[in-house]
């Protein structure tokens, strides 16, 4: 017992020794919602908001697979693409705008948009923010940390994927919690393959996580996903040992982590959709979407060329100084 308190002691020692974020990010004006075309094919929700129970089956047809692999190299290229004009001084409606435009233009919904109501075609989460933030007239400055969550709708499925972007120069402690969370979502993420368990996931997440001194968000979680935005299928990144549900071959589903430099305890803003840390400091998150293979797991949001957004834009922990 004094050993465990001890290693407590450790992490809340480690934890008073990083900042806070300052300044902390406030709500700013949020715009209209954008529109789309009549020509794209919606989802259910698109007009009423409400998604409605998830009915559909946890494993895939194979050919919705083959829709899942053109809808999550999609969301990919999206995300990279939007990843280019991460940059002090441009705002998050701006990064809305660059999304919505990119997914209509290849004939795509955004799937965000109107889904139980939340206004924007992508979100964006700054520093503290957690999750599910709105973008606003707030304009990125340097030194901040973005995660842009892109999910596409095509040809009846969902592609849904994120990223941690750095803006500008960016300080050691960010860097470390964006680089570590990318590794404890594939860490997470290899554990995948028929006869293992949903928890063995989340096993793998906070083990690397606490290796790190980092904190798990337990409030939102992974989550079955296919031709519903959210299926019946829970994945908590830590260890939960009631998620004992085993994978199949053709299960398709996203881990998405998300990490704290702090605690991971959070509220909402008054949006109802803005989660923040409640102690101020900071976090981020990465996201694939994947399916159970016969061999293990295969992600199915990657680029055509092969690539992803964190490939290409994520601090490599060899390059982290200690």
């Amino acid at each position: 017992m004094a050993k465990r308190k001890r290693k407590r002691h450790l992490f809340a020692d480690h934890v008073a020794a990083i900042p806070v974020s300052e300044p902390p990010v406030r709500p700013g004006i949020v715009g209209l919602s954008r529109t789309v075309p009549s020509t794209i094919v919606r989802p259910p929700y698109a007009d009423s908001g409400d998604p409605g129970p998830a009915v559909s089956s946890l494993v895939r047809t194979p050919a919705e697979l083959d829709a899942m692999r053109r809808a999550g190299a999609m969301a990919a290229e999206v995300l990279i693409h939007a990843g280019q004009f991460v940059e002090p001084g441009i705002t998050t409606d701006r990064l809305d705008q660059i999304v919505h435009d990119e997914t209509i233009r290849r004939g795509a919904y955004p799937s965000p948009l109107n889904y139980r109501g939340f206004p924007k075609s992508v979100c964006t989460s700054v520093n503290e923010i957690i999750c599910h933030g709105i973008p606003d007239s707030r304009p990125l400055a340097d030194g901040d940390i973005i995660n842009i969550d892109v999910t596409v709708y095509v040809d009846g499925v969902h592609g849904d994927n994120s990223c941690t972007f750095l803006v500008g120069d960016v300080d050691e402690h960010s860097r470390r919690l964006v680089a570590e969370t990318y590794v404890a979502m594939m860490e997470g993420i290899r554990t995948v393959r028929p006869g293992s368990k949903v928890n063995d996931i989340g096993r793998a997440i906070e083990r690397h996580a606490r290796a790190h001194h980092l904190g798990v968000v337990k409030e939102f979680i992974g989550h079955g996903v296919g031709t519903e935005f959210h299926s019946d299928l829970q994945i908590p990144h830590y260890f939960d040992p009631r998620a004992r549900a085993v994978l199949e071959e053709g299960m398709t589903f996203t881990v998405e982590p998300m990490l704290t430099l702090g605690s991971p305890s959070l509220f909402l803003w008054n949006d109802e959709w803005t989660a923040a840390t409640q102690d101020g400091r900071r976090t981020a998150q990465f996201e694939h979407t994947l399916v159970v293979t016969p061999q293990g797991h295969e992600l199915l949001t990657v680029a055509s060329d092969g690539t992803t957004a964190a490939e290409l834009y994520a601090p490599k922990p060899e390059k982290v100084s200690s």
